[in-house]
């Protein structure tokens, strides 16, 4: 059972003295990084999801 008090007496140790947390302007441009990186994601499987469907009804609609 100490071990489990040990544990997080250390973890807790960790993570307010030894764990270096972002800056709040650091933590805004990663998160704006991250929300413009998804928005080109969305766009790109978008464009192929949407040339995917037109080819593969032009190639049913020349086959049927």
């Amino acid at each position: 059972m100490s071990k489990i008090g040990v544990y997080f007496k250390d973890s807790y140790n960790e993570l307010v003295h030894k764990v270096s947390w972002p800056s709040w302007s650091q933590l805004q441009n990663s998160a704006i990084i991250v929300m413009v990186a998804s928005v080109i994601f969305a766009i790109v499987i978008f464009a192929m999801d949407f040339a995917f469907r037109n080819i593969m009804e032009f190639l049913y609609k020349a086959l049927y």
